[in-house]
């Protein structure tokens, strides 16, 4: 049983069916995967670490033949129902093989059918023999956990927030989303950082210019701005944020890719104004930031989506060549900027 939606899954993981006795959480973000195997170990034993109810293992406890299968066999010293907690970390076939054999034969409730099998993994590719049991057999629940969307992660940081009784008006929350890291394990020590910064309990709703001191200015920004100017037909602003970037230790390939999603940026702005949106939902939509917002509109109503996609191998081969060992990689992404901007002022930039 695959479950990928978010209400779903929410709903699951609150309270499995009793007909389910195993479940796969996998994917990239590890921080993710592990918060909601937490909260779905918390509805199988009151106390996740017990180790009289709960069983830990990692992809090294498998190479000792029968280890899993005796901790799926063995019965509750205390009572209650057994927690068995599988950790894979690697992509090594071995571990996924047994795990995928031991899953067939608890899901089939062929070893202790009061025993919960609860496993954790990395990106499983389709290959994977594990992930494809847990997708057929019925007794089991396959969650993929992707990368949080932009709402997703304002949810979350509001949610946080107001457990400690401190807030972000609207164009604090959006600032600090964007600086946010995709993982969410991270993401949550970012956001009890910024709990502790503005004083839990006190009541304390921040705005944007209140958390310029608590982010700092980091080198994506000069990247970002660079970026913006040279889609805006400003060169000698884009060389001068690329060069104050590469002064902050930043290379060329991070210059290009920020480039490249200004341009995605923009080529899904443009897509959505032409499925009905209007031009500023289009681009609140892309995630474009309120203090940039009025230069972003004046390049969407500039650029098409055939001047975005013509411009798309430039910013493509500039990439490639920035990865190659030796390579004059700032110079590059300098000359990347110039192309584009070039090509802004002759759209009237």
């Amino acid at each position: 049983m695959i479950l990928s939606k978010r209400p779903e899954v929410e709903r699951f993981l609150k309270g499995p069916p009793d007909n389910i006795r195993a479940c796969l959480l996998y994917g990239r973000d590890r921080g993710g995967v592990r918060e909601r195997a937490d909260a779905l170990a918390r509805t199988i034993t009151p106390v996740i670490d017990d180790p009289f109810n709960v069983a830990i293992l990692t992809e090294t406890d498998l190479d000792s033949a029968g280890t899993l299968e005796g901790e799926l066999t063995a019965i509750s010293m205390m009572g209650g129902r057994r927690l068995v907690r599988l950790r894979l970390t690697g992509d090594r076939a071995a571990p996924d093989k047994t795990a995928a054999e031991a899953l067939t034969l608890h899901a089939d409730g062929k070893l202790n059918p009061d025993a919960f099998f609860l496993i954790e993994a990395g990106g499983l590719g389709r290959e994977s023999a594990l992930r494809k049991v847990a997708e057929k057999v019925a007794g089991c629940a396959c969650i993929p956990c992707y990368e949080d969307e932009h709402g997703d992660v304002a949810r979350l940081v509001r949610e946080a927030l107001v457990g400690d009784r401190v807030g972000l008006d609207a164009a604090a929350l959006e600032l600090f989303v964007n600086r946010l890291p995709k993982e969410r394990g991270v993401a949550r020590q970012e956001i009890e950082r910024l709990a502790l910064w503005l004083g839990p309990g006190s009541g304390r709703t921040a705005t944007a210019a209140d958390l310029e001191d608590f982010l700092g200015v980091e080198p994506e920004a000069s990247l970002a701005d660079a970026a913006v100017d040279a889609f805006g037909g400003r060169l000698g602003a884009a060389q001068a944020g690329l060069r104050r970037a590469a002064a902050e230790g930043e290379t060329g390939p991070p210059a290009v890719r920020a480039m490249g999603m200004h341009l995605a940026r923009l080529r899904r702005t443009l897509t959505l104004a032409g499925n009905g949106a209007s031009l500023q939902e289009a681009a609140k939509a892309s995630g474009v930031f309120w203090k940039t917002e009025r230069e972003f509109l004046r390049q969407a109503r500039a650029w098409t989506l055939e001047t975005l996609s013509a411009l798309q191998p430039e910013v493509l081969n500039a990439d490639r060549a920035c990865k190659q060992t030796g390579s004059p990689d700032h110079l590059i992404a300098e000359r990347l900027a110039l192309t584009i901007a070039g090509r802004a002022r002759r759209l009237g930039l």
